[in-house]
Protein backbone atom coordinates (compact mmCIF):
# COMPACT_ATOMS: atom_id res chain seq x y z
CA UNK A 1 0.00 0.00 0.00
CA UNK A 2 0.87 3.25 -1.01
CA UNK A 3 -0.46 4.66 2.57
CA UNK A 4 1.28 3.02 5.00
CA UNK A 5 3.13 6.10 5.13
CA UNK A 6 1.83 9.29 6.47
CA UNK A 7 3.29 12.81 6.85
CA UNK A 8 1.15 15.21 8.81
CA UNK A 9 1.19 18.74 7.24
CA UNK A 10 4.31 20.89 8.49
CA UNK A 11 3.33 24.01 6.47
CA UNK A 12 1.70 24.35 2.61
CA UNK A 13 0.64 26.61 0.04
CA UNK A 14 -2.49 27.76 -0.59
CA UNK A 15 -4.22 30.75 -2.03
CA UNK A 16 -7.37 32.19 -2.75
CA UNK A 17 -7.49 34.37 -5.10
CA UNK A 18 -9.81 37.71 -3.78
CA UNK A 19 -7.65 40.46 -4.73
CA UNK A 20 -4.80 42.18 -5.64
CA UNK A 21 -3.16 44.51 -3.38
CA UNK A 22 -0.72 47.68 -3.57
CA UNK A 23 3.31 48.05 -3.29
CA UNK A 24 3.28 51.36 -1.46
CA UNK A 25 4.97 54.50 -0.33
CA UNK A 26 8.87 54.24 -1.23
CA UNK A 27 8.61 50.28 -1.94
CA UNK A 28 5.92 50.53 -5.69
CA UNK A 29 7.15 47.71 -7.31
CA UNK A 30 8.62 48.94 -10.87
CA UNK A 31 7.33 47.69 -14.32
CA UNK A 32 8.97 44.46 -14.38
CA UNK A 33 7.53 43.34 -11.14
CA UNK A 34 3.86 42.97 -13.57
CA UNK A 35 5.59 40.65 -16.37
CA UNK A 36 4.98 36.96 -15.12
CA UNK A 37 5.30 33.81 -16.73
CA UNK A 38 2.59 33.30 -18.65
CA UNK A 39 2.77 29.86 -18.76
CA UNK A 40 2.02 29.48 -15.13
CA UNK A 41 -0.83 31.73 -15.15
CA UNK A 42 -3.67 30.68 -13.34
CA UNK A 43 -7.47 32.49 -12.56
CA UNK A 44 -9.52 30.95 -9.70
CA UNK A 45 -12.73 31.74 -8.25
CA UNK A 46 -12.86 32.66 -5.32
CA UNK A 47 -14.00 28.95 -3.63
CA UNK A 48 -11.34 27.34 -5.87
CA UNK A 49 -7.76 26.64 -3.18
CA UNK A 50 -4.66 26.02 -4.72
CA UNK A 51 -1.89 24.09 -2.87
CA UNK A 52 1.55 24.48 -4.29
CA UNK A 53 4.59 21.66 -2.44
CA UNK A 54 7.87 20.04 -3.43
CA UNK A 55 8.67 16.48 -2.83
CA UNK A 56 11.64 14.69 -2.81
CA UNK A 57 13.60 11.22 -2.04
CA UNK A 58 15.89 9.86 0.85
CA UNK A 59 18.44 11.53 -1.08
CA UNK A 60 17.00 15.13 -1.03
CA UNK A 61 16.91 14.92 -4.66
CA UNK A 62 13.16 16.17 -6.45
CA UNK A 63 10.75 13.88 -7.41
CA UNK A 64 9.22 15.32 -10.33
CA UNK A 65 6.82 12.45 -11.81
CA UNK A 66 4.00 12.19 -8.83
CA UNK A 67 0.42 11.05 -10.29
CA UNK A 68 -2.87 12.31 -8.90
CA UNK A 69 -3.70 8.74 -7.84
CA UNK A 70 -0.63 8.46 -5.39
CA UNK A 71 -1.53 11.33 -3.16
CA UNK A 72 -4.07 11.81 -0.97
CA UNK A 73 -5.57 15.28 0.62
CA UNK A 74 -7.53 16.13 3.68
CA UNK A 75 -8.98 19.41 4.11
CA UNK A 76 -10.13 19.27 7.95
CA UNK A 77 -9.82 16.23 7.99
CA UNK A 78 -12.49 15.76 4.94
CA UNK A 79 -11.80 14.75 1.40
CA UNK A 80 -11.81 17.53 -0.97
CA UNK A 81 -15.40 17.90 -2.98
CA UNK A 82 -13.90 17.72 -6.57
CA UNK A 83 -10.13 18.26 -7.76
CA UNK A 84 -9.75 20.40 -10.74
CA UNK A 85 -6.46 20.65 -11.86
CA UNK A 86 -2.46 18.78 -10.89
CA UNK A 87 0.49 19.26 -12.32
CA UNK A 88 4.20 19.02 -12.18
CA UNK A 89 5.71 22.69 -12.41
CA UNK A 90 9.74 22.47 -13.17
CA UNK A 91 12.40 24.68 -13.31
CA UNK A 92 9.74 27.53 -12.84
CA UNK A 93 10.54 31.07 -12.24
CA UNK A 94 11.13 32.62 -8.65
CA UNK A 95 9.98 35.81 -6.96
CA UNK A 96 11.93 36.58 -3.80
CA UNK A 97 11.98 39.56 -0.70
CA UNK A 98 15.43 39.41 0.60
CA UNK A 99 14.78 40.53 4.43
CA UNK A 100 17.54 42.07 6.43
CA UNK A 101 17.29 42.54 10.01
CA UNK A 102 19.61 45.75 11.13
CA UNK A 103 18.66 46.15 14.18
CA UNK A 104 20.96 46.13 17.45
CA UNK A 105 21.12 42.83 17.82
CA UNK A 106 22.13 41.93 14.74
CA UNK A 107 24.77 44.55 14.23
CA UNK A 108 27.89 42.51 15.04
CA UNK A 109 26.94 39.72 12.05
CA UNK A 110 24.93 41.98 9.38
CA UNK A 111 28.18 41.20 7.03
CA UNK A 112 27.36 37.56 7.32
CA UNK A 113 24.18 38.26 5.98
CA UNK A 114 24.83 40.41 3.34
CA UNK A 115 27.29 38.21 2.22
CA UNK A 116 24.77 35.36 2.01
CA UNK A 117 22.24 37.32 0.72
CA UNK A 118 24.60 38.75 -2.37
CA UNK A 119 25.69 35.15 -3.06
CA UNK A 120 21.87 34.21 -3.45
CA UNK A 121 21.75 37.54 -5.95
CA UNK A 122 24.87 36.72 -7.62
CA UNK A 123 24.55 32.89 -8.14
CA UNK A 124 21.57 31.50 -8.46
CA UNK A 125 18.72 34.63 -9.62
CA UNK A 126 17.91 34.63 -12.55
CA UNK A 127 17.75 37.66 -14.87
CA UNK A 128 15.47 36.78 -17.70
CA UNK A 129 12.76 34.94 -15.48
CA UNK A 130 12.96 35.94 -11.76
CA UNK A 131 12.21 38.60 -9.88
CA UNK A 132 13.72 40.32 -6.54
CA UNK A 133 12.95 43.28 -3.59
CA UNK A 134 15.35 44.88 -0.76
CA UNK A 135 14.12 45.34 2.24
CA UNK A 136 16.00 46.28 5.54
CA UNK A 137 14.34 46.75 9.16
CA UNK A 138 14.55 46.98 12.93
CA UNK A 139 11.61 49.31 14.64
CA UNK A 140 10.80 50.35 11.29
CA UNK A 141 11.52 48.48 7.38
CA UNK A 142 11.95 50.41 4.54
CA UNK A 143 12.39 48.69 0.95
CA UNK A 144 15.62 49.28 -0.37
CA UNK A 145 15.08 48.17 -3.75
CA UNK A 146 11.55 47.18 -5.46
CA UNK A 147 10.71 44.37 -7.16
CA UNK A 148 13.49 44.00 -9.66
CA UNK A 149 14.97 41.50 -12.71
CA UNK A 150 18.59 43.09 -12.31
CA UNK A 151 20.70 41.08 -9.99
CA UNK A 152 23.42 44.08 -10.07
CA UNK A 153 20.78 46.40 -8.81
CA UNK A 154 20.30 43.61 -5.63
CA UNK A 155 23.85 43.15 -4.89
CA UNK A 156 24.33 47.24 -4.69
CA UNK A 157 21.22 47.47 -2.45
CA UNK A 158 22.50 44.83 -0.26
CA UNK A 159 25.90 46.24 0.34
CA UNK A 160 24.21 49.68 0.70
CA UNK A 161 22.26 48.21 4.09
CA UNK A 162 23.44 49.98 6.89
CA UNK A 163 23.14 48.44 10.81
CA UNK A 164 21.19 50.96 12.73
CA UNK A 165 19.07 52.55 10.08
CA UNK A 166 15.63 51.56 10.52
CA UNK A 167 15.80 51.94 14.18
CA UNK A 168 15.09 55.17 15.09
CA UNK A 169 13.38 54.20 18.65
CA UNK A 170 15.28 51.29 19.05
CA UNK A 171 13.63 47.04 18.94
CA UNK A 172 12.14 45.22 15.97
CA UNK A 173 8.97 45.22 14.42
CA UNK A 174 10.05 41.15 12.49
CA UNK A 175 6.13 40.44 12.37
CA UNK A 176 5.58 43.98 10.76
CA UNK A 177 8.15 43.64 7.69
CA UNK A 178 6.95 40.15 7.07
CA UNK A 179 3.17 41.19 6.59
CA UNK A 180 4.21 44.72 4.62
CA UNK A 181 6.19 42.34 2.06
CA UNK A 182 3.64 39.43 1.93
CA UNK A 183 0.45 41.64 1.70
CA UNK A 184 2.20 44.64 -0.83
CA UNK A 185 4.49 43.20 -2.36
CA UNK A 186 3.68 39.74 -3.63
CA UNK A 187 0.15 40.42 -2.87
CA UNK A 188 0.18 42.56 -6.05
CA UNK A 189 1.30 40.33 -8.50
CA UNK A 190 0.05 36.98 -9.45
CA UNK A 191 0.70 34.23 -7.19
CA UNK A 192 0.50 31.74 -8.70
CA UNK A 193 2.66 32.30 -11.70
CA UNK A 194 6.11 31.88 -9.80
CA UNK A 195 7.81 30.52 -6.69
CA UNK A 196 7.24 33.24 -4.52
CA UNK A 197 9.32 33.15 -0.96
CA UNK A 198 10.96 35.58 1.67
CA UNK A 199 14.77 34.88 2.66
CA UNK A 200 14.38 36.20 5.93
CA UNK A 201 17.70 36.97 7.82
CA UNK A 202 17.36 37.58 11.54
CA UNK A 203 17.50 36.51 15.04
CA UNK A 204 13.63 35.83 15.28
CA UNK A 205 13.37 38.43 18.11
CA UNK A 206 10.89 40.65 18.16
CA UNK A 207 9.52 43.27 20.13
CA UNK A 208 8.26 46.24 18.45
CA UNK A 209 5.43 44.63 16.24
CA UNK A 210 2.16 46.05 15.67
CA UNK A 211 1.33 42.77 13.54
CA UNK A 212 1.58 39.38 15.58
CA UNK A 213 2.67 36.31 14.36
CA UNK A 214 -0.70 34.68 13.33
CA UNK A 215 -1.44 37.96 10.78
CA UNK A 216 1.91 37.82 9.45
CA UNK A 217 1.49 34.05 8.77
CA UNK A 218 -1.82 34.73 6.78
CA UNK A 219 -0.48 37.38 5.18
CA UNK A 220 2.29 34.78 3.49
CA UNK A 221 -0.63 31.88 2.98
CA UNK A 222 -2.91 34.20 1.61
CA UNK A 223 0.12 35.77 -1.42
CA UNK A 224 1.23 31.92 -1.75
CA UNK A 225 4.90 33.23 -0.26
CA UNK A 226 7.66 30.59 1.43
CA UNK A 227 9.75 31.65 4.47
CA UNK A 228 13.34 30.75 4.56
CA UNK A 229 14.93 32.24 7.50
CA UNK A 230 18.75 32.14 7.89
CA UNK A 231 19.50 32.50 11.65
CA UNK A 232 22.15 34.56 12.86
CA UNK A 233 22.88 36.63 15.64
CA UNK A 234 24.43 35.61 19.20
CA UNK A 235 22.81 32.59 20.87
CA UNK A 236 20.26 33.89 24.01
CA UNK A 237 20.50 30.88 25.76
CA UNK A 238 17.02 28.91 26.42
CA UNK A 239 15.03 31.36 27.43
CA UNK A 240 15.25 33.08 23.62
CA UNK A 241 12.07 33.36 21.38
CA UNK A 242 14.12 34.27 18.47
CA UNK A 243 14.71 30.37 17.46
CA UNK A 244 11.21 29.34 17.88
CA UNK A 245 9.72 32.01 16.29
CA UNK A 246 11.70 31.77 13.23
CA UNK A 247 10.89 27.77 12.83
CA UNK A 248 6.94 28.68 12.95
CA UNK A 249 7.29 30.89 10.52
CA UNK A 250 9.04 28.72 8.42
CA UNK A 251 7.44 25.90 8.96
CA UNK A 252 3.97 27.03 8.93
CA UNK A 253 5.22 28.44 5.84
CA UNK A 254 6.52 25.50 3.75
CA UNK A 255 9.93 26.92 4.64
CA UNK A 256 13.27 25.82 6.35
CA UNK A 257 15.50 27.48 9.01
CA UNK A 258 19.02 27.66 8.66
CA UNK A 259 22.30 28.48 10.57
CA UNK A 260 23.96 32.02 8.80
CA UNK A 261 27.12 30.95 10.67
CA UNK A 262 27.94 27.40 9.04
CA UNK A 263 30.64 26.57 6.43
CA UNK A 264 30.33 28.40 3.02
CA UNK A 265 30.10 24.91 1.63
CA UNK A 266 27.19 24.43 3.53
CA UNK A 267 25.54 27.71 2.96
CA UNK A 268 26.02 27.07 -0.58
CA UNK A 269 24.23 23.60 -0.20
CA UNK A 270 21.23 25.46 1.71
CA UNK A 271 20.54 27.75 -0.89
CA UNK A 272 20.37 25.01 -3.46
CA UNK A 273 18.08 23.36 -1.44
CA UNK A 274 15.77 26.81 -1.96
CA UNK A 275 16.50 26.89 -4.97
CA UNK A 276 15.31 23.78 -5.84
CA UNK A 277 12.46 23.62 -3.75
CA UNK A 278 10.98 26.38 -5.20
CA UNK A 279 11.62 25.96 -8.77
CA UNK A 280 10.00 22.49 -8.65
CA UNK A 281 7.12 21.94 -7.45
CA UNK A 282 3.75 20.30 -7.63
CA UNK A 283 0.33 22.71 -7.71
CA UNK A 284 -2.97 21.06 -6.82
CA UNK A 285 -6.19 23.13 -7.14
CA UNK A 286 -9.69 21.75 -5.24
CA UNK A 287 -12.88 22.74 -4.02
CA UNK A 288 -13.25 21.90 -0.41
CA UNK A 289 -16.44 19.29 0.90
CA UNK A 290 -17.05 22.34 3.80
CA UNK A 291 -15.93 25.82 3.14
CA UNK A 292 -17.21 28.90 4.91
CA UNK A 293 -16.36 32.36 3.98
CA UNK A 294 -15.71 32.74 7.70
CA UNK A 295 -12.25 33.33 8.09
CA UNK A 296 -11.34 30.33 10.19
CA UNK A 297 -8.45 28.41 9.39
CA UNK A 298 -8.23 24.97 7.09
CA UNK A 299 -5.34 22.59 8.58
CA UNK A 300 -4.15 20.29 5.87
CA UNK A 301 -2.68 17.04 5.95
CA UNK A 302 -1.21 15.78 2.84
CA UNK A 303 -0.68 11.79 2.23
CA UNK A 304 2.06 10.75 -0.01
CA UNK A 305 3.30 7.59 -1.66
CA UNK A 306 6.00 5.37 -0.17
CA UNK A 307 8.77 6.68 -1.90
CA UNK A 308 8.79 10.22 -0.73
CA UNK A 309 10.65 10.82 1.82
CA UNK A 310 9.83 14.52 2.50
CA UNK A 311 7.05 16.70 1.60
CA UNK A 312 7.40 20.59 2.32
CA UNK A 313 3.87 21.83 2.56
CA UNK A 314 2.03 24.38 4.36
CA UNK A 315 -0.23 23.72 7.42
CA UNK A 316 -3.44 25.15 6.34
CA UNK A 317 -4.82 28.49 4.94
CA UNK A 318 -7.52 30.79 5.85
CA UNK A 319 -11.04 30.71 3.99
CA UNK A 320 -11.95 33.89 2.71
CA UNK A 321 -14.79 36.16 4.34
CA UNK A 322 -17.43 38.15 2.50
Amino acid sequence: MFWTQTIRVASFVVLFICSIYSWQANGQAGSNADQSAGAYSLQLPVDEVVLTFHAADVHGLSINDLKLGEIKLFDKGIAPRRIVAFDSLIDRPVRAGILLDTSESMQQTLSESKSIAERYAQRLFRQKSDQAFIMDFGYSSEIAQSFTSDPSLLSQSIRNVKPGKMNPLGGTAMFDTIFRACFYGFGKVDSTATGNFILLFSDGQDNSSHTSLEEALGACQRSNTVIYAFRVGPDLGRYSTGPKLLADLASKTGGRVFPADDTEDAIWSDLKTIESEMRNQYRLVYNPANLRHDGSFHEIELQPPDRVDKVEVRSGYYAPVQ
